[in-house]
């Protein structure tokens, strides 16, 4: 598994990082069982957040629950979270103030039986936002030992900097829905002079290089869906002609489509992370051998194109 340092930190990440969303109606030892494939893969960079699995914190509850973690065991990890998201009978709303953020860590940090978190994203941007509410909070946890570094998530390029402005720490992950098909996040860069085209428009103003200026590790969720109602563009007709050079690519590389999906993510010199929601070992199998394949410009160019992209 190729790994790099995670800029602003002491980190070696993996490109591949284990997501944690749907383990709650996991058995232990299926838990225990998926987490020794990633493991032995060289995924070792585990993703969580305080909503999933329903009730608050469930998935990290059964994620410590199942492992029983060595002190040691935790230390060779990294345990990342999110907060800021806030479900209620009457509907979703968004929370970063001081008293929230703190409060969802400490519950993190029950639920994953540990003394600390690696890295804190704020999940989903807060439109109500005080960046001094953040700054004190990030400022109390670092101080504590709670929470080593922190970062956000589906954030753009200007929510950042308004955070900025008060808060002090390095932010160095914006997790991003990514994939070969919903990538906007690349695309617009390659039609912005183009009048009249979808593609051109910007819709997270201009992150990706942002985030490569600034040493902001990406990191792709749902990396193979295609970003509509249709599910996974995998095996899907509707991306056929994809599906096609998919297929051609794992046979020359013996690896398998999903395989190829990753490395079209892996191979951006961005360093992006893809977050792999996956239950199944085989999967994380399929993954990691993907990952580690260098795609040609051709290749990586060829795919983008059958996804249903302009090359201009």
């Amino acid at each position: 598994m190729k790994t790099f340092v995670l800029p602003h930190t002491d980190l070696t990440a993996p490109v591949v990082v284990a997501g944690m969303m749907r383990i709650r109606d996991l058995s232990e030892d299926a838990i225990r069982k998926l987490v020794d494939a990633e493991l032995e893969q060289g995924i070792r960079f585990f993703d969580h957040a305080d909503v999933y699995g329903g009730a608050p914190h469930a998935c990290e509850q059964r994620f410590a629950q199942a492992l029983q973690l060595t002190p040691s065991q935790r230390e060779s990890m990294v345990l990342q979270t999110k907060c800021g998201i806030v479900r209620t009978a009457r509907g979703v709303y968004y929370d970063f103030s001081a008293d929230h953020i703190v409060e969802s860590v400490e519950g993190s940090l029950r639920a994953l039986r540990t003394d600390y978190l690696d890295i804190l994203l704020l999940h989903r941007p807060d439109t109500l936002v005080e960046p001094d509410e953040v700054a004190y909070a990030f400022d109390q946890l670092e101080a504590s030992g709670k929470v080593r570094y922190f970062g956000v998530s589906n954030h753009t390029p200007g929510q950042i900097e308004l955070l900025k402005t008060a808060v002090a720490q390095p932010l160095v992950v914006d997790q991003m829905q990514l994939s070969i098909t919903h990538s906007p996040l690349i695309a617009q860069g390659l039609a912005a002079n183009m009048a009249g085209q979808q593609q051109s428009v910007s819709r997270d103003l201009g992150l990706l290089d942002y985030a490569r200026a600034q040493g902001v590790t990406l990191q792709a969720w749902s990396p193979f869906q295609r970003g509509d109602a249709y599910g996974v563009f995998l095996g899907n007709p509707q991306n056929a002609i994809l599906n096609g050079v998919l297929f051609r690519l794992a046979k020359e590389y013996d690896v398998t489509p999903m395989g190829v999906a990753t490395a079209w993510i892996t191979r951006h010199p961005a360093h992006m992370q893809v977050v792999l929601g996956t239950t199944r070992p085989d999967r994380v199998r399929e993954v990691a051998r993907g990952a580690d394949l260098n795609l040609t410009r051709a290749e990586w160019y060829e795919l983008f194109e059958t996804a249903g992209h302009i090359v201009p």
